[in-house]
């Protein structure tokens, strides 16, 4: 439950951390190390993430409208029921993560990876591009996903 909005925590290693609904709104988390964190429910809105190692991490909940997590890597992450609304994922690495009953409206997928993630549930128009690589069996078309050059 701590504030550290607008934080500068850029490179910081924080894996393991415990930060539960902690508001890290505008936070700059430019290549931080957060594997293992638990980020439930916290607030991540307009922050920074570029390049940040998220492996592992819980983010059940969390809330990371229009955040910047170009070239972050998530994998096997725990997104569910995230609010992604309008957040950067350009060449973002989600190979095996967890986006049951995420929110992606508006979120740009170019050049991600999203082999093996759980995309069941999800809402909202995302964007991808023909370097995306969605997960098997998944219908980007049915849930209403765009494709941009």
């Amino acid at each position: 439950n701590a504030n550290l909005t607008g934080a500068i925590l850029n490179r910081s290693t924080l894996t393991n951390a415990n930060l539960i609904n902690t508001n890290l709104t505008g936070a700059n988390l430019t290549g931080a190390d957060l594997t293992n964190a638990n980020l439930t429910g916290a607030i991540l809105n307009r922050s920074t993430l570029t390049n940040a190692n998220l492996i592992n991490t819980n983010l059940t909940g969390a809330n990371l409208i229009g955040a910047d997590l170009t070239n972050v890597n998530l994998t096997s992450a725990n997104l569910n029921g995230t609010t992604l609304t309008g957040a950067d994922l350009t060449y973002a690495d989600l190979i095996g993560a967890d986006l049951t009953n995420a929110y992606l409206d508006g979120v740009n997928l170019t050049g991600a990876n999203l082999s093996g993630a759980n995309l069941a549930g999800v809402s909202g128009a995302a964007k991808y591009n023909s370097l995306t690589i969605l997960p098997a069996g998944f219908d980007h078309v049915a849930a209403g996903w765009t494709l941009v050059s």
